[in-house]
């Protein structure tokens, strides 16, 4: 899995990397540092962020699909 950020989305990524570290251990990182940390990121943990948010879009339609069959149950006509 790769996904493409628009340069100006992946830049705000970095910039946030940038704050983080400086915030949690009072130093400051480069872009080329911040970058290198967002790729492992994106190689290492988003693929099981990315999975758990497949996972509920799953059962987001599957509980919509059963929805939908219960509608349809109710239009049918009694045959007697």
């Amino acid at each position: 899995m790769f996904i493409q950020f628009p340069i100006e989305k992946r830049r705000k990524m970095i910039e946030s990397i940038q704050e983080y570290v400086y915030q949690e251990h009072g130093k400051e990182i480069g872009e080329i540092a911040a970058e290198n940390h967002l790729q492992f990121i994106f190689e290492n943990i988003a693929p099981f962020i990315y999975n758990e948010g497949i996972k509920d879009a799953k059962k987001v339609m599957e509980d919509r699909l059963v929805n939908i069959e219960e509608d349809l149950y109710s239009l049918e006509c009694p045959i007697d």
